[in-house]
């Protein structure tokens, strides 16, 4: 079967969530900034997002999803993985410091990513996704 296009990379992706504010305040605390939007297609919507890099997580509030939404939408059945930009030990240790529970028996972990081999350390936010 012939490959309709070539996917680049990955603009966007949209988290549903119990809380909005409590979302916000892990993320901020994982390093990512938090915006207010108003898409052009929707005036008067005021819309959160979380960037990173050249990335971003569009959050969707339980119960007041955006049009279109996907088929099934709940709270905390997202499965993500960051590259962080420092070493992962100390992300380990800055995340023990906060009081985050780290899963794996609290270790940093080997890991196979997109581009290769990589340590991982996992804990879940605030509405039980699961953060690598």
């Amino acid at each position: 079967m012939a490959a309709i296009c070539t996917i680049a990379s990955l603009d966007h992706l949209v988290l549903t969530v119990a809380s909005l504010p409590r979302t916000i305040a892990f993320y901020q605390r994982l390093g990512m900034r938090h915006e207010v939007f108003t898409p052009k297609s929707a005036p008067g919507t005021e819309r959160h997002q979380l960037i990173f890099g050249p990335s971003k997580i569009n959050l969707h509030q339980l119960g007041k999803e955006f049009e279109p939404k996907a088929t099934n939408v709940h709270a905390g059945s997202a499965d993500l993985c960051f590259i962080v930009e420092d070493d992962v030990r100390v992300v380990q240790q800055r995340l023990k410091d906060a009081g985050l529970k780290i899963l794996e028996g609290g270790e940093v972990v080997p890991r196979t990513g997109a581009r290769g081999p990589i340590e991982s350390v996992y804990l879940y936010d605030p509405d039980g996704n699961l953060i690598e």
